[in-house]
């Protein structure tokens, strides 16, 4: 096996590039002619710029030049505020419970293939935004949950039409026009059925490993254990599965046959990404760009008020 546990992100500060602070010096490091950001990430993985002194208001052209193509978050499954172009809220889930590692997107057709983090403003206690090696999560695996995921996994989306639980299918897919979430559905082989009382179920099915197109390192590429009810750590949503079919879920994952996955492969998965991940503690003006397919990213729980943005790129 390769040994991945020695990784931690890539920091960089006005000082170790020779610029000064504020978002013109980060500009003009990144737009130097040296300066390979691609190669550099796919070396590092992940990297912080810390020290810049960024603010919301002037980041937009250092995004810009991060993420050049900045995707709206289509067919995303997590709670969010749109807050500029392209540029959402993290997760609002609520502050008291851990989100587990994950590749974003990583059960849609397409996903994002960079993600950019800026810290508006830090947690009082806790917060930070944990990184895991996806080459090293998938090690971490026993043999025997690594084997059952090889033949890929299958997501259901139940997505109410404007009244109901989870996410409707005019937020998910940021639109009111049926036609338009068809033809998105129909280029990304999913198979699904509008129902009498505008609900919308789509399943798809996704791998469960996935090769990085430069390295062609393999990593673990899905979200099977936040689709499963046994890995929630949201007693609401553990009270829910238990009184309602699986199929009548927001949201729910089997293996890709359509046979369930055993509770004790997914509380695996989640506990050992968190287990091997390494925290990037928040400091207001921090931005952390990483690749989606090399690392995986979640968040700690906080207290007190905590703003992270994000955006991403294709």
């Amino acid at each position: 096996m390769t040994d991945h546990r020695s990784w931690t992100p890539w920091e960089i500060t006005p000082g170790d590039v020779g610029v000064d602070a504020g978002a013109e010096g980060l500009l003009r490091h990144l737009d130097r002619p040296d300066s390979d950001l691609r190669e550099l990430l796919t070396r590092k993985k992940a990297l912080v710029f810390r020290g810049f002194g960024l603010e919301g208001a002037g980041l937009d052209p250092v995004l810009d030049r991060l993420l050049p193509r900045r995707l709206a978050y289509v067919n995303g499954n997590s709670p969010r505020t749109k807050v500029g172009s392209n540029v959402y809220t993290s997760t609002e889930y609520p502050a008291e419970y851990v989100i587990s590692m994950h590749n974003e997107l990583s059960y849609a057709a397409k996903w994002p293939t960079r993600l950019a983090f800026f810290c508006e403003i830090a947690a009082e206690t806790g917060g930070a935004t944990p990184l895991v090696d996806s080459a090293l999560w998938l090690e971490s695996l026993d043999d025997e949950v690594r084997d059952a995921f090889a033949g890929g996994v299958r997501y259901t989306q139940n997505l109410h039409g404007g009244r109901g639980l989870g996410k409707s299918w005019q937020a998910t897919f940021e639109t009111e026009d049926r036609e338009e979430v068809n033809a998105y559905l129909g280029g990304s082989g999913a198979e699904w059925t509008w129902f009498p009382d505008g609900t919308l179920r789509v399943s798809t099915v996704r791998p469960a490993t996935l090769r990085h197109p430069d390295t062609g390192t393999e990593v673990w590429f899905n979200q099977s254990d936040q689709w499963h009810p046994a890995a929630l750590g949201d007693e609401t949503a553990k009270a829910l599965a238990q009184i309602m079919p699986p199929e009548e879920l927001p949201q729910s994952v089997t293996f890709a046959d359509g046979s369930p996955i055993p509770d004790a492969y997914v509380v695996q998965v989640r506990d050992r990404g968190l287990e091997n991940a390494v925290d990037v503690d928040w400091r207001v003006g921090d931005l952390l760009l990483i690749d989606n397919i090399l690392v995986a990213h979640g968040r700690r729980a906080f207290t007190g008020s905590r703003r992270v943005l994000v955006a991403m790129t294709d």
